[in-house]
């Protein structure tokens, strides 16, 4: 690794030093110091391990019903089971993955220690948010062992409130109390970002990481009230028989499709958002340039999240929506692709000239830049009227969100849990088999979803368990990719558990990245910082004033670097 960053560059070294000797680690071994505790890295490492629990029982799901799929016959599930567990792969992976994944985990991390404070601004509410995360969740999955539910992740009234006769109740009650969880995380990062950055930290000095969870933060304060005011809506109706969404009864199915949507669409952006965020990190830093355009990409972001809020029309193109508004709502999604693009220009300006390394974390960008232009393109094709009604409820459906949410969120996040790992957990990890992982995860998710564009191109409906023949060919491809995406999805989990037991010790700083978490021990101290840091200048201090260009430097590894 090249050693161009220049700490003093950031921040006062004598005010960051090296921190306590104890580590938050250290501070505490009982099961009472985790289940009470109030340190904002502690509740990251709890929603951790509770999200990768829902992960792998979300994967579980999706590999029986790509393994039903593998055959155009019912061979392996009947109907009703084939919809309870696409059911709960949707449920699970939606609402208690992909949603609390980066903002919960890598955010709680990491945002205090990113703009120098000691805490989140409400310790004990973190608290509370990571426990209704983990009630929602375990109410979801005792729907689940008590019989299923066979609605879609999408509760589509009326089906869910008159028709169905499984756990939806349950299961609904348990999507609208994580849904708590995702406010108080919003105020408080909110509240956090406000009140506690170091002397010096200014608005344009946050790093796009923090810049990523501010604006993720304000659609979770915004749209999650409008979900859950729907869902209760539903469980009333359920309940108590009122007529609201039944059209029998002088209800409208539609409202609840314009409610459920207009937190849904946004949700999409609340997965990607802190995505970029965390690839904006992984480009600067193993290309060792500055971000190319910051103030630009700070602007992106909250485009993407203002116009994410009028865009959720599209998805009812076929619901019976009036011709004009159906323009409206696809001009604006057109237009939420502008600052999109501006986000992968930039990236690729950080990268031009740029010392690039392909370290694990970098090969995870690189992963989640092309999954994630490849499934904005083909965003641009739903947002085409003709072609959505077309492909409106096909496989191709399926594909464009799959890369979207899963190719390129998933890789952001393991992307970044591979970056931070050793300032969390202190250990380093065998980057052999890192960087063989992600780019088995890169090439296994392609085969599994890049099938599916064509399979819906040409009429096969989503929500089936048996299909015509013709349609076999390109479900074995995606079974197939499932299979090689599901062991790749494996390896992280054994070779990063390998490395809590066996790793070696991790420097304080092993990629000579610039950003204020690096200006601590690995791990941090309980308080992250000996003193209050002060910021002298701005982020990605990797290519300073008077410094010879990068690419005329050589890369070399640093002492204690993973490579």
């Amino acid at each position: 690794m090249s050693t161009t960053a220049s700490p003093t560059g950031l921040a006062d070294p004598d005010e960051l030093d090296l921190g306590l000797p104890v580590s938050y680690l250290a501070d505490g071994h009982s099961v009472r110091s985790w289940l009470l505790t109030t340190d904002h890295k502690r509740i990251a490492i709890l929603y951790a391990v509770t999200i990768t629990v829902f992960f792998f029982i979300g994967g579980a799901a999706a590999t029986l019903v790509r393994l039903e799929l593998a055959t155009p016959e019912a061979d392996v599930l009947r109907a009703d089971t084939y919809n309870k567990l696409f059911t709960l792969h949707g449920v699970v992976m939606v609402w208690f993955f992909l949603i609390p994944s980066i903002p919960n985990t890598l955010g709680n991390f990491l945002v205090p220690l990113m703009i120098g404070a000691r805490d989140v601004a409400f310790p004990k509410l973190n608290l509370v948010s990571w426990y209704l995360n983990l009630g929602g969740g375990l109410l979801a999955v005792a729907a689940l062992i008590l019989g299923g539910v066979d609605t879609g992740w999408t509760f589509y009234v009326p089906y869910s409130t008159v028709f169905s006769n499984t756990w939806v109740s349950l299961t609904v009650l348990g999507v609208f109390t994580t849904g708590f969880s995702s406010i108080a995380t919003g105020v408080n990062f909110i509240g956090t970002i406000h009140l506690l950055r170091a002397p010096g930290m200014t608005w344009f000095r946050l790093p796009l990481f923090v810049w990523a969870m501010y604006t993720t933060s304000l659609m979770f304060v915004l749209a999650t009230p409008v979900l859950a005011v729907t869902l209760l809506l539903v469980l009333a109706e359920r309940t108590f028989g009122l007529p609201i969404f039944d059209p029998a009864r002088g209800g409208d199915p539609i409202l609840f499709q314009h409610l459920f949507w207009f937190y849904s669409h946004p949700a999409v952006y609340i997965m990607v958002l802190p995505a970029m965020g965390v690839v904006s990190e992984l480009i600067t830093c193993f290309a060792r340039r500055k971000v190319f355009g910051y103030t630009f990409m700070v602007y992106a972001l909250v485009a993407i999240a203002v116009i994410g809020f009028f865009t959720w029309g599209h998805h009812m193109f076929t619901s019976g929506m009036s011709p004009y508004a159906a323009l409206v709502f696809s001009f604006l999604s057109f237009i939420v692709a502008v600052p999109s693009a501006i986000k992968v220009f930039n990236w690729t300006g950080t990268l031009y000239r740029g010392q690039v390394g392909f370290e694990s974390p970098m090969l995870y960008a690189l992963g989640f830049v092309g999954l994630f232009t490849l499934g904005g393109l083909t965003g641009l094709f739903l947002a085409s009227i003709p072609v959505d009604v077309h492909v409106q409820d096909t496989y191709f459906v399926v594909a464009h969100f799959h890369y979207i949410m899963v190719g390129a969120s998933v890789s952001a996040y393991f992307g970044g849990l591979h970056f931070w790992w050793p300032k969390i957990t202190g250990r380093t990890y065998p980057e052999t088999w890192a960087r063989f992982a992600a780019i088995l995860m890169f090439f296994g998710f392609n085969l599994t979803f890049f099938p599916q564009f064509i399979a819906g191109y040409l009429g096969m409906p989503r929500r089936y368990h048996v299909y015509p023949p013709e349609f076999q060919i390109w479900n074995v491809l995606s079974s197939a990719g499932a299979a090689v995406l599901a062991v790749a999805y494996l390896m992280p989990l054994g070779y990063l558990t390998w490395s809590l037991l066996f790793g070696e010790r991790a420097t304080n700083n092993p990629w000579d990245a610039s950003g204020l978490e690096w200006r601590t021990t690995s791990p941090p101290p309980r308080q992250n910082f000996f003193g209050s840091p002060r910021i002298q200048g701005g982020p990605y201090n990797y290519h300073p004033e008077g410094v010879a260009p990068v690419h005329d430097q050589p890369r070399l590894p640093s002492r204690g670097s993973l490579t």
